[in-house]
């Protein structure tokens, strides 16, 4: 077997970067895990058997490799066992180079972004990439727009849905009917957490769903407040913790910013407990209007600030164009 970064599941062959020893290789013909990690034999098996032409948008394991052996003070340390993260793609191959592999499975994420920045867009893909290239139902939670709508605005978009959700790999939720049933009466002003979360565990047992997608969330916290803080934090964080509970099931949340605010969500909780912010905007250079988006937050992943200009094609969604200086 050839000594070769560029038949390892663990390179990311645009960026030149190694998820397994998380830093750049500066010659791929020259591996430097072979010099640090004594068990790269059986490691590069397993990669190989597994290396396609587009790693990162594949289900891979990122290990990270941590120091074996540490001493402090004279003391020898306990060996710091390895740990190893699976990631779920975004749909998106630039995005997944920058996260290092993708979003880290069975956690939540932030999508955030004004109004027509392409949120919706955004959280759509990551359904149908992972049903289409993994195998992974998703489930959708509408939360202000009736699903027969949405349905019939993705189709006009180009992308008909209807086969997913008669296969049963792909169901969409329309929270705002179960709304009208059991909370809108005028007997209850707030909604209980766990008729919120049996609702979505319920749909995602059904079809076996390894994706969510909440849209927006803000809505689903009917009767909470800028000024209830409390009940929105408890309410978010039973509902966040119930789902990752589950362990196989990588979430995305939506929420709206008010145009020219720097806040990342209504309520400013969401973005606590979620493992990673994607941010989507709209920036004018020389008259023109352009989308961009970027990693805001991303935890246990080596992200570096960098904003893309991205385009929303029919039929293909979220089409990264490049850096935003590029356009600067």
């Amino acid at each position: 077997m050839s000594k070769n970064c560029l038949d390892c599941i663990y390179y990311l062959k645009k960026t030149g970067y190694c998820v397994l020893l998380a830093r750049k290789v500066a010659d791929p013909k020259d591996p430097p895990c072979e010099k640090i990690i004594p068990n790269r034999k059986k490691t590069q098996t397993i990669a190989s058997e597994t290396t396609t032409d587009n790693p990162s948008a594949q289900k891979a394991l990122a290990t990270l490799q941590r120091p074996q052996k540490v001493s402090r003070g004279g003391k020898r340390l306990k060996t710091i066992e390895k740990v190893e993260l699976e990631y779920a793609s975004t749909g998106i191959r630039e995005l997944d180079e920058v996260l290092g592999g993708g979003f880290i499975r069975g956690k939540t994420y932030l999508v955030a972004g004004e109004t027509g920045s392409g949120k919706t867009i955004f959280s759509i893909q990551f359904l149908l990439s992972g049903v289409t290239k993994f195998n992974e139902p998703g489930v959708y939670v509408a939360i202000d727009e009736p699903t027969e709508q949405l349905i019939k605005g993705l189709k006009r978009f180009g992308w008909d849905v209807t086969p997913l959700i008669k296969e049963g790999i792909l169901k969409f939720l329309d929270m705002r009917t179960h709304f009208s049933k059991v909370y809108l009466t005028g007997e209850r002003r707030k909604i209980e957490p766990r008729f919120i979360i049996e609702s979505i565990l319920k749909a995602a047992k059904k079809i076996g769903a390894k994706r969510l997608v909440i849209d927006p969330i803000a809505p689903l916290i009917y009767g909470g407040s800028k000024d209830d803080v409390l009940y929105v934090r408890e309410f978010l964080r039973e509902m966040v913790f119930a789902i990752e509970r589950v362990g196989t099931i990588t979430t995305i949340m939506t929420s709206e910013i008010p145009t020219g605010s720097k806040l990342l969500s209504r309520f400013g909780v969401e973005e606590f407990l979620a493992s990673g912010i994607i941010v989507l905007g709209l920036e004018e250079i020389d008259g023109e209007i352009f989308r961009y988006m970027y990693v805001r937050k991303a935890r246990w992943a080596p992200a570096k600030p960098i904003k893309f200009i991205f385009d929303i094609e029919p039929g293909m969604g979220i089409i990264i164009k490049g850096p935003l200086r590029r356009y600067i």
